[in-house]
């Protein structure tokens, strides 16, 4: 190739480099249009640093860049940037002779302070530009940030949303901040709302929130919720409300498992229907039949009832007759259904009305046989649960497990209830016979206790609830007849001394305790004999219960007066038999009146417990 004169070269290097000028400060205006900052900065960096080795223009490029940076983030436009290209060198200037590079360089420095000085003032402004640019990013971004946040924290201030129209309601927590409900928002009329507050029921628990306004609407509920969670006012309030709008004799029918709970419930219709003058019968077993004949004859609006008595005076009772009834409960619904009551409740369901008829399922534990029946009697109906364990235990509970050797059960049962001295306590067991030599045993030791089972009297049963009810008696030792629905708020210690059987029972035995939003305690003793079933009850809770550790050495110093006690405890039972063999069945009330055999087992369904 010819070489080129000096001026030539002079005079094309010279227009190379204006070239290149003009279009770095074209890329700068494509790179501040455009939303791909990558490849622009890529295609930059690569044509104008390797061609025209400028500091100022490079520093414009950068700055340029991260303006389309910032903008392309904020406009999110799908378009690609087209890559900044420049005017290609030209090969005889790469090829120039080495003899010509100091002229070369000398008229490239010409050419950088000219440029220099044109590019300084131009990127005064533009780094104006850049920072309100950047300001305004800042601003929007903080803008879309906080309606971001408050979009977030709108669904929370719903307070999760109703759903009451559907066949299932949902385990819900109410939000903290969230203010309570009134009986009076959820459809509750004037009047029982004035009886609510008499009976200091201020806002509904959260059973009574979600159950009342489904019941209001003529749905079947099925409510599963924790002890002590006010199950009884959730079912008893939308028929005593549709009793007001349409009044009838044997509006109701409210059945329960054990007689205790029956004469709760029914003190519990009495409070709430005062105002209206609701009359309620109350039928249960171990009572004379034939004053609750003459209460059924008084045509009463609500009758509550055990079973194995209902039946009895359906068969017995002349002129007592469901056949108008409106509203069906099950209290207890788990415990309704087992092998005892599942017969006598099946020939019940038969002379009931099926049309018309409105029916509720209330329970603390709920099984297969509850779903079973709910199929069998329930219409359409709507579960309501607080949360999705089907064992429901109060978040005030606290929980505990002892692990000892059988045999000094009496003496860590005195070193526990030494360290509780003034707390009202309920002692389950699973006999009869355990029932009554626990309480020989404390009474002899000086503390003031009083058994409760099933083969006691009505009245003999009635009493022992009432002693501890008034606090006469601090201790109440029971077989599981007082492990379900019975209401006494003051109760801080549960002692389940003999295992139960299943988890459900468990349940309902240390749902005594903390109640009504108080706090309670549940120790229960396992023995060498009971880890099989302890680990049963853990898995049904869904959690491990803490181990509470007595120190050996302290138990055994009661063992002398424990062991004293132990004596007197079995010469006591022993007489106490002999005494059973001599007098037979005396001095047991009820079953009497009317009816066979088969009515005297149904009569006593009721009561044995344990």
């Amino acid at each position: 190739m010819a070489k080129l004169p000096k001026s030539t070269q002079r005079a094309l290097i010279l227009a190379i480099a204006t070239a290149a000028a003009s279009a770095a400060a074209a890329a700068a205006a494509h790179c501040e249009e455009y939303s791909e900052p990558e490849d622009d900065e890529d295609s930059d960096n690569h044509d104008f640093s390797s061609t025209m080795p400028n500091r100022t223009m490079k520093r414009k490029l950068d700055a340029a860049a991260a303006t389309a940076t910032t903008q392309s983030s904020k406009k999110a436009r799908s378009s690609n940037a087209p890559a900044a290209t420049s005017k290609p060198t030209p090969p005889e200037a790469a090829s120039s002779d080495d003899d010509e590079d100091e002229d070369v360089d000398e008229d490239e420095d010409e050419s950088e302070s000219e440029s220099e000085d044109e590019d300084e003032d131009e990127s005064d402004g533009e780094d104006e530009d850049e920072v309100e640019d950047e300001d305004e990013s800042e601003d929007e971004e903080e803008h879309e940030e906080h309606e971001e946040e408050e979009e977030t924290e709108a669904p929370v201030n719903d307070g999760g949303s109703n759903q009451h129209g559907h066949d299932r309601a949902e385990p819900t927590t109410a939000d903290a901040d969230e203010p309570k409900k009134t009986f009076a928002e959820l459809g509750v009329r004037e009047e029982l709302c004035d009886a609510c507050e008499n009976l200091k029921f201020t806002h509904p628990t959260p059973i009574q929130t979600q159950a009342i306004p489904l019941a209001l609407q003529g749905r079947d509920v099925i409510g599963l919720a924790e002890t002590g969670s006010g199950k009884t006012a959730a079912f008893v309030l939308p028929i005593l409300q549709s009793l007001l709008e349409k009044p009838q004799p044997l509006f109701g029918l409210i059945l329960a498992p054990t007689r205790e709970l029956a004469y709760q419930i029914a003190q519990q219709v009495d409070a709430l229907g005062s105002i209206i003058n609701v009359k309620c019968a109350t039928l249960v077993g171990g009572m004379d039949m034939v004053p609750q004949a003459i209460a059924l004859s008084k045509r009463p609006h609500i009758v509550v009832a055990t079973p194995g008595r209902l039946l009895d005076h359906l068969e017995n009772t002349k002129g007592f007759s469901l056949k108008h009834l409106k509203y069906m409960v099950l209290d207890e619904a788990d415990r309704l259904l087992d092998l005892d009551f599942g017969p006598v409740l099946d020939k019940i369901l038969k002379v009931l009305p099926r049309s018309g008829r409105h029916t509720y399922l209330f329970s603390a534990t709920m099984s297969n046989k509850v779903e079973s029946l709910q199929r069998a009697a329930l219409q359409n109906p709507v579960r309501v649960s607080i949360s999705s364990s089907s064992h429901q235990v109060v978040s005030t509970l606290l929980q505990r497990y002892i692990f000892l050797p059988h045999k000094y059960k009496d003496l860590y049962l005195i070193h526990l209830l030494n360290d509780n001295i003034g707390h009202p306590t309920i002692i389950f067991t699973r006999t009869v016979n355990e029932t009554q030599r626990i309480a020989i045993l404390l009474r002899t030791l000086g503390f003031g206790a009083i058994p409760l089972h099933g083969q006691l009297s009505q009245s003999a049963r009635l009493g022992a609830l009432n002693k501890f009810r008034t606090k006469s008696r601090e201790i109440l030792v029971a077989t599981d007849v007082a492990a379900r629905g019975l209401d006494i708020p003051a109760v801080d210690l549960i002692v389940n001394l003999d295992l139960p059987t299943d988890s459900q029972t468990y349940v309902h035995r240390v749902g005594r305790t903390a109640r009504a939003g108080k706090s309670g305690k549940a120790v229960s003793f396992v023995t060498q004999y009971d880890l099989d079933v302890w680990l049963r009850i853990e898995n049904a809770l869904g959690k491990q219960i803490p181990e509470e550790v007595i120190n050996k050495d302290e138990a055994m110093v009661y063992m002398e007066r424990v062991s004293e006690a132990q004596r007197v405890a079995v010469r006591e039972m022993k007489d106490i038999h002999e005494q059973r063999g001599r007098g037979g069945r005396g001095g047991r009330g009820g079953g009497r009146g009317r009816g066979g055999g088969a009515r005297r087992g149904r009569d006593q369904m009721d009561g044995d417990e344990g």
